[in-house]
């Protein structure tokens, strides 16, 4: 375990460390002979499986992790924003591990329980419908093919304190209809688009994934402790968008619609760009809150978020020795 752990982590170090530092203390675009040096002698021992983590905080507990092995050549480490393009256009990656916390929508679910979904969405890209259309009616630029209704949408009306004669009021925000994310595979024919909306995580990794279902943890911090030990489970579908959800009628929107337990701001970005670059993918995300609240330990991610990180973290390094026994 140790063994696999420092390999899969010597990519993060010497990426953060050539890619973002400099003699003078500035980062630049284009990358020294002296650290593609480096980077070449790391490629030497690979591939790789790539780990992807959203912030220090998240990071953290696998670094604390005795599991943890870091590169004695490589001076220090320092956390950046690391796009997956980049770890999978300098390294040679086989795989990527994604994980961190997210918010909660599956009522079925509780604080500190580890999910694994099968499908990833980003539900952040909209076609925001005039007031005065329908739902019959074709939006605009849909004729291009540039926008759909297939995917569904939110009416705003439906969301309303108001209503008359027992129907919802109008609202001058009228709908937002989801859509697909433009995707140009690398084995796809140039400059010709494919639209994706869910993204599946690797069959492989899903599967062995299965393994560490009903895997429980820690679920006290300090005297504060939750009303179960936190466990393992594949879900359906997780979701993610440029948007920190902390509203409960959104959050059940999410979960009714489209049946989504994890919401967070990364695991779609990442899922997006191993899709297109035909990379394997995972994503653990351990919820810290219920989105929005609603129960006796809503909404109380400044208590469990760190209980959560490392959460995450062991059913990652468990995920991990199960991949490569």
């Amino acid at each position: 375990m140790r063994k696999h752990l420092k390999v899969i982590m010597l990519g993060f170090v010497i990426l953060v460390w050539g890619v973002c530092s400099s003699t003078s203390g500035r980062a630049y675009g284009a990358i020294s002979t002296a650290t593609m040096q480096e980077i070449d002698r790391v490629n030497e021992k690979g591939p790789y499986l790539g780990i992807i983590v959203p912030n220090s905080f998240e990071m953290n507990p696998l670094l604390q992790s005795p599991s943890f092995v870091a590169d004695l050549k490589v001076p220090y480490l320092d956390y950046f924003g690391i796009t997956t393009q980049l770890l999978l256009i300098l390294f040679k990656v086989k795989g990527v591990l994604h994980y961190g916390i997210a918010g909660n929508a599956n009522p079925q679910l509780q604080i500190g329980d580890v999910t694994i979904p099968r499908y990833w969405a980003h539900t952040g890209l909209w076609n925001w419908q005039r007031y005065g259309d329908g739902t019959s009616e074709e939006l605009a630029l849909e004729s291009n093919g540039d926008y759909t209704r297939e995917i569904g949408y939110l009416r705003f009306a439906n969301y309303q304190n108001a209503s008359e004669n027992g129907k919802p009021i109008d609202n001058f925000l009228n709908n937002v209809w989801y859509q697909p994310e433009e995707v140009f595979p690398a084995d796809g024919i140039p400059e010709v688009r494919q639209h994706s909306f869910w993204v599946p995580v690797n069959k492989h990794y899903f599967k062995v994934a299965k393994r560490i279902e009903g895997m429980t943890f820690q679920g006290c911090v300090s005297s504060t402790c939750l009303p179960r030990a936190p466990r393992a489970v594949r879900v359906k579908n997780g979701a993610s968008a440029n948007a920190f959800v902390d509203n409960s009628a959104y959050r059940e929107f999410l979960n009714s619609k489209f049946n989504i337990t994890p919401i967070d701001m990364e695991s779609a970005a990442v899922a997006l760009v191993c899709h297109q670059q035909q990379i394997p993918f995972i994503a653990i995300r351990a919820l810290s809150d219920l989105a929005g609240g609603g129960s006796a330990v809503s909404n109380e991610a400044d208590i469990f978020a760190s209980l959560a990180a490392q959460n995450a973290v062991d059913a990652s390094l468990r995920f991990i020795t199960l991949l490569f026994p």
